[in-house]
This record gives C-alpha cells, sequence and structure tokens, in this order.
C-alpha cells in the first residue's frame, strides 16, 4: 500500500504542438503526445488525424507522481501502418509549476522547445499543469455543521445603525458573498 503523501496528483492539460517536423518535412497526421512522470506511470492523449505539423488534443491527463521526481516527460508519437515512432521530446521540470511560492492548485500555462531523437529541434509543445496533493483532495470534504451549533431562531449578530431619517434600525447579519471567477 503505498502512502498519500509520497504522491502528488497531477492535472496535465495537453493543449497543441506546432511545426513538428519528420526528417526536416512537416508531419501529415497521427501525432499523439505521451506524458511519463516515471517509466511504468504514464498516460496518452488520442491520436490527432488532421492537425498535421499543428496538431491540437486539448485533453486533461491525470498522473500520480512521486515527490522525488524532478522531471517530466512529454513525447510526441506519430503513428504510421508499419510503426510508432517518437519525433519529439521535452523534459518539464517539475519546479516550473511546483515552486514554494505557487499556491496549491495553481494553473500554469507553459510551452516547451521540442527535440527530435538525434537532439535537433522539432517544434514547440502547449501545456497546462495543475498539481493537487492527494492530501488535499481527501481534506477537501464538506464540513457539517451540528444543528446544536447552528441558531435559526436568535440573530447571531444584532448592531445597531442609523438609517438615513436617523431611525434605529437592527441589522441581523451581515451580508457575505463569495466571488468566484472561472
Amino acid at each position: 500500500m503505498q502512502e498519500t503523501s509520497s504522491f502528488h496528483t497531477l492535472e496535465i492539460n495537453v493543449l497543441s504542438c506546432e511545426d513538428l517536423r519528420i526528417n526536416g518535412r512537416s508531419v501529415k497526421k497521427n501525432t499523439y503526445v505521451v506524458v511519463r512522470t516515471d517509466p511504468l506511470n504514464f498516460r496518452e492523449t488520442t491520436t490527432d488525424t488532421e492537425g498535421g505539423s499543428h496538431p491540437s488534443w486539448y485533453q486533461k491527463l491525470v498522473l500520480d507522481m512521486p515527490t522525488r521526481v524532478t522531471f517530466i516527460t512529454l513525447e510526441v508519437h506519430c503513428r504510421t501502418l508499419s510503426e510508432d515512432r517518437i519525433i519529439a521530446s521535452a523534459r518539464m521540470p517539475v519546479n516550473d509549476f511546483m515552486g514554494g511560492y505557487l499556491p496549491e492548485g495553481y494553473l500554469s500555462f507553459l510551452s516547451y522547445r521540442l527535440k527530435d531523437p538525434k537532439g535537433f529541434q522539432n517544434g514547440v509543445i502547449n501545456i497546462s499543469v495543475r498539481l493537487r496533493d492527494s492530501e488535499y483532495l481527501a481534506k477537501k470534504k464538506k464540513v457539517i455543521i451540528p444543528e446544536d451549533k447552528c441558531s435559526t431562531s436568535q440573530p447571531a449578530l444584532a448592531l445597531p445603525v442609523l438609517d438615513g431619517n436617523n431611525h434605529d434600525v437592527v441589522v441581523t447579519g451581515i451580508p457575505v458573498w463569495n466571488a468566484k471567477f472561472t
């Protein structure tokens, strides 16, 4: 059984690639991306059949990432009738999205220069990354307040306030709202 504290949950949204080539020629079709946190833990996108050298997926992949991992590998593959082959890859440092200055669950949009198997530049990959600790997800449950701790018959707070006509008005609550920007 694995400890939850030694793993993070990682959400990677593979967005697109730009200017992919095979032997100097533009890729025609059938590309997909494999994201690896280690040799045994990986996920892959569906195959883009129409994007050519500028494929797009906009697909979220969720992986467990051991806390000891320092790089994540992004591999762009191409399917042909005879084989699947890696045409480009990049190593993404974990520090790019998991620094101590970023809040929990922060969404980072990142782009990386891809290199072909010979080490030459071969396009760019665009992704978004969000880190979710397994412990964080376990703690994110509803808090239920017992009925004896709630009071609906008596106001919890009553403040005298003057209205515009110098009459006393009793305020029985303070308006509170939660502005969520999505």
